[in-house]
């Protein structure tokens, strides 16, 4: 599996590495384990690689300016950086001394999560979010059945794998806490901070509020938040926090959470094929995955007042489409009553229902209200070109 997965381009991220590097030298491709950060790297042209869980690719780098001076005008991947001692300085001295030189560094979290990167290179770096599989990704692995996608999930080795991987997934949670949370952060107990992971992912697209975990994870509400920063921190879980303009009519302080990976949702609620009543809500989850991937950011919110109306998500960053957005596996399932509340307070926003069963996007009206019906590519295809939501 892992000489085939070396065979795929993922070309949509090949492209965009490429024109990160055409602004900024130094890149940090982050993302979850076994997304693929290093058959990626592995996979562009003219790369020098190194892995820094090697003690000897250590050892090498122990006099940074050496080893960077042997390496001037090249493309160079340093994977798994934060196995260094000190991985920040080595990256500030490629920024600031060897402009001429282009470097990839990977990790599993954010740069600056951990007490091992003092500097977060600000000003000198491009940050890319390895997300799991995408649209773009399915169709470079041969991957042409959703309903595979969201059942095994988008981490390449699981989605490309022919049977259900169950074990795998308890694989990845151990080793995601023996390489990534006891490495890189003070978390005291396995058996709390997992078992929160677990229930986040059973509850996934759910309200959260912290008191309701504390109790089962036999910790203090502190702790729980500050194990989902863990958890946001990793990528492996997204607070998508509620959009208000704070009108007393609206929620404007429960926070959503969602797990990083369909494959997990499903593997931790017990699912090992999916019924038609599980679609919908894996759907969501896709969309927001692929929302994540574009845009590159976790800028993303969702709507609620206090009626009970409801929006998956919004889009309302400054000089970017405004978009209220709906998920339905169904085009048919969809109600306009959410959006005709929201339409009163902000009236300036595209209405979007991305449904899977759509082939050509079209119009709806519902009294003053327009609403576009679309698939997913469709719907990325016009928040990345905002002149593609005029009517």
């Amino acid at each position: 599996m892992k000489h085939k997965l070396h065979l795929v381009k993922r070309g949509a991220w090949l492209k965009r590495i490429e024109s990160a590097w055409e602004r900024r030298n130094i890149i940090w491709l982050t993302g979850v384990r076994r997304v693929g950060k290093t058959c990626l790297c592995q996979s562009l042209p003219n790369i020098e690689y190194f892995d820094c869980e090697l003690p000897r690719t250590r050892q090498m780098m122990q006099d940074p300016e050496s080893f960077l001076r042997n390496l001037n005008g090249k493309r160079v991947v340093l994977d798994e950086i934060h196995r260094l001692p000190n991985p920040a300085e080595l990256l500030k001295i490629a920024a600031d001394y060897h402009a001429d030189t282009f470097f990839i560094a990977t990790g599993s979290s954010t740069l600056g999560a951990s007490s091992k990167f003092r500097d977060t290179l600000t000003g000198r770096k491009v940050e890319i979010w390895l997300t799991p599989a995408t649209i773009d990704d399915c169709n470079d692995f041969q991957i042409s059945d959703l309903k595979q996608r969201l059942l095994h999930g988008g981490l390449p080795p699981f989605l490309l794998a022919n049977q259900l991987p169950e074990a795998d997934f308890q694989e990845w949670m151990d080793a995601y806490w023996a390489k990534d949370i006891q490495e890189l952060f003070r978390v005291g107990s396995r058996f709390s901070f997992l078992r929160f992971f677990e229930l986040l992912l059973a509850q996934s697209g759910g309200i959260f509020e912290a008191t309701k975990f504390a109790a089962p994870c036999e910790v203090s509400r502190p702790t729980i938040k500050n194990y989902l920063q863990v958890l946001e921190a990793t990528f492996v879980m997204h607070r998508v926090r509620p959009f208000s303009s704070r009108k007393k009519r609206e929620i404007v302080s429960a926070p959503k959470v969602y797990a990083f990976d369909t494959g997990f949702i499903c593997y931790f609620r017990g699912w090992n094929q999916l019924r038609p009543e599980d679609l919908g809500d894996l759907w969501e989850h896709y969309v927001l995955n692929e929302l994540y991937a574009h845009l590159q950011t976790r800028n993303i919110c969702y709507w609620r007042d206090k009626q009970g109306h409801e929006i998956d998500f919004i889009l309302a960053s400054r000089g970017k489409a405004k978009v209220a957005i709906e998920c339905k596996w169904s085009v048919g399932e969809f109600d306009a009553k959410s959006f005709l509340s929201f339409r009163k307070i902000y009236p300036d926003f595209n209405f979007v229902v991305v449904a899977n069963d759509v082939d050509r996007p079209f119009f709806r009206k519902y009294g003053a209200l327009t609403v576009q019906c679309l698939n997913l590519t469709h719907l990325i295809a016009r928040i990345e070109s905002p002149a593609k939501f005029s009517r």
